[in-house]
């Protein structure tokens, strides 16, 4: 079946969608909770606004234009001595403040009202007085103000906004922003809650991948996340206890044989010097040798634990011990290891894994480089020597446990055929990994890399 990452197009927006959304759970979730608020707080907010507060506007406003068309009669109907009564008279029953100016003609507002009051007062007001009347909304500080021509002058009118709106609208936004950041810090608190235990069963189990100890790792949380840490504490349990079982088995074995063997040696060692018993000296020590590497591959991630170690100090015992074991071996190796890098192995079996590398190299090679380098994510200790090296065919196939080439380049001769499968197996109880690649000197490189 073909994934949906792999059907959609570079261009696809869903692809683009991803790339800006949140990648964490915490982050997710949150998402998940505070978008429908916020899309729910929107749809009330456009209802409020575009229906029910123009509507109610809309009432209101009948009542004011109302009043309007009413004082416009006056105006235009009474005469000059009665007319300054009647405005104290609607200017008290009202409670709007009326003003008169003789002479003066009102021009009509040019462009859009601003708000929805505005807008439902100037649409009110034209259908009550007629749109021939020119008249003028505006504003004076939280009053409404109308300014409109009647027989021989213009009346201004201040108007309570009280009179046209039931409250004000940025009360009702103030509320519902409120309430979305109320409603989402809470959302953060609990989700952050019930997010802790998840990443703490992710950082145990990424520590424990790399061979870390994690005692202090327990079960708790959602009901989902106490059985999963509690499945992660059992397979733990297990793995250790396999791990120690095969070491206790493979290292009684390795013992037992050993008996035998060592008595051989003894009775070796009393017979007179023949080709004979030399062939069977080096026959013992050949299963000697084949015995530590069984135990060694079988002891695998177990036996050790892991301490903050300098790796340039570690790479340069590792270097000095396995150049000092071969005769010349000093001149033939040049390590290069300036910067100083701290990380949690396991010495031991890190030691074995870079002796195994250069041991190896040293064997098909004039000339081995040692180094250890560093880039954002990974530590990379190399071993490069001028040997055949290895086809890029065949790379796979060397690690292989009790597997040897039989052409080419033979990086187990002497051995059982454990040596590369022993150094991938303690990169890898460390998180990292073991390649194998082409060296610069002509040869192979072998490459550790180790999270940092």
């Amino acid at each position: 079946m073909i994934r949906t990452e792999e059907r959609l197009s570079p261009l696809h927006p869903f692809r683009a969608l991803r790339r800006i959304l949140p990648r964490g759970l915490f982050g997710r979730s949150l998402l998940i909770i505070v978008t429908p608020i916020v899309l729910l707080q929107g749809i009330i907010t456009y209802v409020f606004f575009e229906q029910d507060l123009r509507e109610t506007t809309r009432r209101m406003a009948v009542d004011v234009a109302a009043d309007v068309a009413f004082l416009i009669a006056l105006e235009d109907s009474s005469k000059s001595p009665q007319r300054e009564h009647l405005r104290a008279t609607a200017q008290k029953q009202l409670r709007y403040r009326i003003s008169f100016v003789p002479g003066v003609r009102v021009a009509p507002r040019s462009g859009a009202s601003q708000s929805t009051i505005d807008q439902v007062l100037e649409e009110v007001i034209t259908q009550q007085i007629g749109e021939r009347r020119h008249h003028r909304l505006g504003n004076i500080g939280s009053d409404l103000t109308l300014d409109v021509e009647v027989r021989d002058g213009a009346l201004h009118l201040q108007i309570p906004r009280e009179r046209v709106t039931v409250s004000k609208p940025d009360i009702f936004i103030l509320w519902m922003v409120g309430s979305a950041l109320i409603l989402t810090a809470v959302a953060v608190v609990f989700l952050r809650n019930q997010v802790r235990p998840i990443e703490r069963l992710a950082r145990a189990a990424e520590a424990f991948g790399v061979g870390r100890s994690v005692p202090d790792f327990k079960a708790y949380g959602a009901t989902e996340v106490r059985r999963a840490a509690r499945a992660f504490l059992e397979m733990r349990e297990r793995i250790e206890r396999h791990v120690q079982q095969r070491t206790e088995m493979l290292a009684g074995v390795s013992h037992d044989l050993k008996t035998p063997l060592t008595r051989i040696k003894l009775q070796l060692a009393m017979m007179p010097d023949s080709e004979d018993t030399n062939a069977l000296r080096m026959d013992v020590y050949e299963m000697e040798h084949m015995l530590d590497e069984y135990l060694d591959f079988a002891r695998g991630e177990g036996g050790e634990s892991a301490v903050a170690s300098n790796l340039a100090h570690l790479l340069r015992q590792a270097t000095d011990a396995a150049a000092n074991a071969r005769p010349g071996g000093a001149d033939r190796v040049s390590l290069v290891a300036t910067e100083e890098l701290v990380l949690a192995v396991r010495r031991n079996a890190l030691k074995r894994c870079i002796i195994n590398l250069i041991d190896n190299a040293l064997k098909h090679g004039k000339r081995v480089s040692v180094t250890l380098a560093r880039n954002d994510r990974f530590a990379e200790m190399r071993v490069d020597d001028d040997g055949p090296g290895i086809p890029i065919e065949r790379r796979e196939e060397a690690f292989r446990a009790f597997h040897r080439l039989d052409e080419g380049r033979n990086l187990q001769v002497g051995g059982v055929g454990l040596g590369l499968a022993i150094a991938r197996d303690i990169a890898r109880a460390h998180g990292g990994e073991l390649v194998l690649d082409d060296s610069p000197m002509g040869g192979l490189r072998a490459t550790i890399r180790l999270p940092v």
